[in-house]
């Protein structure tokens, strides 16, 4: 039997071969790419019957499986640990037994794919672990792109790609670590609303009333979904197979995600620049009417409405059954999720266009009055105050103690999410207005007014956690973990 082929000399595939009267041993990861603390399935065959087989994730042996009569084994998940770092990493399978196993890589990516992070809308990356509060004043610009014209949309970051649109009637796909440009795509109107990646799909509104599809590698047209009105700065949502997204002729629409085909509409009383978001089965969005809405996410049906005191164009964010959204009557608005009762406000100097972040209890919001506002979750105290030298029409993005936020005075700011005081700051060539930042996989991303979308990494990209050695760990790096009880099937 052929056993001890050396790791070193493949990467990413088999490493051992099998015994002639084996078929090849194989391992399968689903989902392949995936945030750490994830859990991933995962499979194997070709191995020894009755056999103890060690899976590894890089070097440390995470799981044992255990193959039944036919040498292979499934039902199995582990758990990407919490410090793995955005990447390349490897998982190896090595037979006790045999001792014949295989190789497979997989990615691990703190991917911050649409305007609000997820469908609650709460702008915090939980899963960040390259950027903290201790070296985030080691960022500066690792790239800029150009566009054709002023930027209003927030980047997408999602398999490696940073999507944005541009007023130049343009969606832009570029490489997520060099900025080098992959595709546009031309729609009839300006794109003031930021794009959402799912499913291989990316999806972006614009003012020529349409909501649009694309291939996410390739930028190919794969359907567009009409509207009654232009799509402003209301920005889609995906969940459960549907898009969602607001449009000028005062309507939430549902598309299928697949097709495009339209499956509701809900109305308001005015036109929607609130981006939705969705969480229980019910879709908020806030209305030009002063009103924040809840509509059925399965049968568009109208659930309950909210009043403000002004416009709503902030769009809210769900956490622990309450939703939160700003006002132009320059109030943050706290409101119960299922009932629509209003549990508290917190007052700002002047409006609020900017959309609130949620996280560790605290809610993040910017106001026109200069200001970032840090709110007591439970009750609406004010914690702390940052001042930055213009209006911030930009949401705040939270990830692992930093809420970094854009303002109109042209500057990219972090700020300690803990205490307000200032982490760091950089400027763009000229004001960075509704176009809010994203985190993700170590770098920082926001569109300006000059056109150009901006990313920020540790030492403009040269730190050493860019930069990780992914090799293929050799055999002899591998040590079986005696202490490991078969995994339950």
């Amino acid at each position: 039997m052929t056993r001890c082929l050396s790791f070193a000399a493949v990467v990413a595939s088999l490493v051992f071969a099998a015994s002639a009267s084996q078929a090849a041993v194989s391992v399968k990861l689903s989902p392949g790419t995936a945030h750490p603390t994830a859990s991933v399935a995962v499979s194997g065959s070709g191995f020894a019957a009755s056999e103890a087989v060690d899976i590894y994730f890089d070097t440390t042996d995470i799981l044992l499986a255990f193959t039944g009569s036919t040498g292979s084994f499934s039902g199995l998940n582990f758990t990407v640990p919490a410090g793995a770092l955005p990447g390349k990493h490897f998982i190896t399978a090595i037979g006790r037994k045999a001792g014949d196993g295989t190789q497979i890589a997989m990615t691990v990516s703190t991917a911050w794919a649409e305007h609000g992070f997820d469908t609650r809308g709460k702008r915090t990356n939980p899963y960040e672990n390259v950027l903290s509060s201790g070296n985030v004043s080691s960022l500066d610009v690792a790239w800029t792109a150009t566009t054709g014209s002023t930027i209003i949309s927030s980047p997408a970051v999602a398999n490696g790609v940073t999507y944005v649109g541009s007023a130049d009637l343009k969606l832009y796909a570029f490489k997520a670590t060099t900025g080098t440009q992959l595709w546009t795509a031309a729609t009839a109107g300006s794109i003031l609303s930021s794009p959402a990646v799912a499913g291989g799909i990316v999806y972006v509104g614009s003012t020529d009333d349409n909501l649009y599809a694309y291939n996410a590698t390739t930028g190919v047209r794969l359907w567009n979904g009409p509207t009654g009105g232009r799509i402003f700065a209301s920005s889609p949502v995906v969940a459960g197979g549907v898009v969602y997204v607001g449009s000028g002729d005062d309507k939430l629409y549902a598309f299928n995600a697949t097709s495009g085909a339209q499956l509701w509409t809900g109305t308001t009383g005015s036109m929607i620049r609130s981006s939705p978001a969705v969480a229980g089965g019910v879709v908020y969005v806030g209305s030009e009417d002063d009103k924040l809405y809840a509509f059925n996410a399965t049968t568009g049906a109208q659930l309950w409405t909210a009043a403000t005191g002004g416009s709503i164009d902030s769009s809210p964010a769900v956490a622990d059954g309450v939703v939160y959204v700003g006002s132009a009557d320059g109030k943050l608005y706290a409101f119960n999720a299922a009932t629509n009762a209003q549990l508290w406000t917190a007052p700002t100097g002047s409006a609020i266009s900017s959309s609130p972040a949620v996280a560790g209890g605290v809610v993040y919001v910017g106001s026109n009055d200069k200001n970032l506002y840090a709110v007591n979750a439970r009750d609406g105290t004010q914690l702390w105050t940052a001042t930055t030298g213009a209006a911030i029409a930009s949401s705040p993005a939270v990830a692992d103690g930093v809420v970094y936020v854009g303002s109109e005075d042209g500057n990219l700011y972090a700020f300690n999410a803990a205490t307000g005081a200032q982490l760091w700051a950089a400027t763009t060539g000229n004001s960075i207005g509704q176009s809010s930042p994203s985190v993700a996989d170590g770098m920082v991303y926001v569109g300006s007014t000059d056109h150009n979308v901006y990313a920020f990494a540790l030492n403009a990209g040269a730190n050493p956690a860019y930069r990780r050695n992914a090799q293929a760990p050799s055999r002899w790096m591998l040590h079986p973990d005696w202490r490991l009880k078969p995994a339950r099937q």
